[in-house]
């Protein structure tokens, strides 16, 4: 059994706007505190549809990088790093595709749905085809068991553990395993051993789940187990063999309510973004500009907060007074538009001023971002060079003495 870790990418696309960060930098930010993160920039996955711009994607990442530091990502309790600087990522990606049906790539949903987002580009690739592969060997690399993820994405989680458990199937056939199971049985001692074959055959035979995470409880318990025996009675367990690739699932998160400055999805390519560390100034005159119910055409119309992509922000950044004050006042037009916004003019720039705050030492002296990411660089490599090691030795490719190269 792996230690909990919990794995996830964002492509580099330069500084980060207020989208990015209520959609998945706050719950990062909680996660870290909880258990083992990895982050990573995903600059491979940027090539497979902006390969023709590729002159962007270095500067683009590091600012993106300086945008987690000032949000509050903490490099002394998350590992953050750069997916190309750890080539063991296209390593298993690689070997996964060996095995990995084609027709699986073909049916992702995203992939019709990007191919028609992104008509302009040529998208006849097969980076893009199989960049489902290289989300799963990012995963997979680390043994995560977590990988947090909207609701759109839940499709790629699954498939990721359809890619592992196929891969164990193929692959985890460690010679004599039932042998060496039974007698790692023994290992637990007489009571605990015929408790765990219990548990084993109520699982097997009647699909109970209790009875599984009872007999996962037990191992994990074991003392005198060594760590591949322990594997093994996992895998023996479940009715597999040995477990080389560890099936993730899916930490599904809130998805974001933050909308863009015209209402819609925040983007940068629909010009309505609201950027992360935005200058005060900016940031007063975007809002006090933003469209507002149509029908508020002078100060003395009543107009219908639902309909203004304002109130869409006084959802996420009002308390529950400022709300009631902005629902009565426009709708009796007792308040005007420029009276409504500036709340939350106010809360945006409270919360961004940490943000500001704690950028300004990374503005200052890059130096330390490139230290924190070749640091992160070097654990995760280090975890990934572990996992390649199994893969390898699985799939017959080891050979021996070559291995620490």
């Amino acid at each position: 059994m792996y230690p909990d870790r919990v794995v996830s990418g964002m492509r580099p696309t330069g500084a980060l706007h207020l989208g990015h960060y209520h959609g998945a930098i706050k719950n990062w930010i909680k996660m870290q505190e909880e258990q083992h993160c990895l982050f990573f920039v995903a600059d491979w996955h940027a090539l497979t549809t902006h390969y023709d711009e590729a002159e962007t994607i270095e500067k683009s990442s590091w600012d993106m990088i300086v945008d987690w530091l000032a949000a509050g990502v903490d490099p002394a309790k998350s590992t953050l790093f750069i997916q190309s600087q750890v080539p063991e990522h296209a390593e298993l990606s690689l070997l996964l595709g060996m095995s990995t049906p084609l027709g699986w790539l073909e049916r992702v949903p995203t992939y019709k749905d990007q191919i028609e987002k992104l008509a302009h580009k040529d998208l006849t690739n097969y980076g893009f085809l199989g960049y489902p592969l290289l989300m799963a060997a990012d995963v997979l690399i680390y043994r995560a068991n977590q990988v947090p993820v909207g609701e759109d994405q839940i499709p790629h989680v699954e498939m990721t553990r359809e890619i592992a458990r196929r891969f164990n199937h193929l692959y985890g056939k460690e010679k004599g395993f039932d042998e060496k199971a039974l007698e790692a049985v023994k290992k637990l001692g007489g009571k605990n051993a015929k408790l765990y074959a219990e548990l084993r055959t109520d699982f097997q035979q009647n699909g109970n789940q209790q009875a599984l995470e009872r007999a996962q409880v037990l191992l994990n318990d074991a003392q005198n187990l060594s760590e591949t025996d322990r594997e093994r009675l996992f895998g023996y367990l479940e009715g597999s063999r040995k477990q080389i690739l560890v099936e993730p699932k899916a930490l599904l998160t809130p998805e974001s309510r933050l909308p863009g400055l015209d209402g819609q999805k925040m983007s940068k390519s629909y010009g309505n973004a609201i950027a992360l560390r935005e200058d005060k100034d900016v940031l007063t005159r975007k809002i006090r500009t933003m469209q507002t119910d149509p029908a508020r055409v002078r100060r003395t119309d009543p107009g219908e907060p639902e309909k203004c992509p304002v109130w869409q922000l006084h959802k996420v950044y009002s308390d529950d007074s400022t709300k009631e004050w902005v629902l009565k006042g426009c709708r009796s037009a007792g308040i005007g538009c420029i009276e409504c916004k500036q709340p939350v003019i106010d809360a945006i720039i409270r919360e961004q001023e940490p943000f500001h705050e704690r950028a300004q030492q990374y503005l200052d002296n890059p130096a330390i971002v490139r230290d924190i990411i070749a640091d992160g660089c070097e654990t995760a490599r280090k975890l990934a060079q572990e996992t390649m090691r199994d893969v390898r030795d699985a799939m017959g490719i080891g050979y021996g003495s070559l291995r620490n190269r």
